[in-house]
């Protein structure tokens, strides 16, 4: 299984249209999580501008899937989104575990 990161740029009224797309963001997100494709998930703060997803997948298809469907994507909620596929190496669950 592969990591991929998920960048969201925050339009400039995130945070006041938050409270209205919440809810169906977080049933979205925590339904992934059950199906363990979402490891985790949260904003950058100071300031709040950016969300950042972590995935784990055979392919990018399942994050593009989420974030295509995602309320604050379709919403005007994020200005932009990219994903990145993230090489982890360290770690128990690492997708290649490299050891010195």
């Amino acid at each position: 299984m592969k990591h991929y990161l998920l960048f969201l740029d925050f339009s400039d009224s995130y945070e006041a249209r938050r409270p209205e797309f919440r809810t169906e963001h977080l049933e979205k997100a925590w339904a992934a999580v059950e199906r363990g494709e979402l490891i985790l998930a949260g904003a950058l703060t100071d300031p709040l501008d950016t969300g950042v997803i972590l995935f784990k997948g055979e392919s990018a298809a399942v994050v593009e899937k989420f974030v295509k469907d995602d309320p604050y994507v379709n919403n005007g909620l994020v200005r932009s989104w990219r994903i990145r596929e993230w090489a982890t190496v360290v770690g128990n669950d690492a997708s290649a575990i490299l050891r010195p």
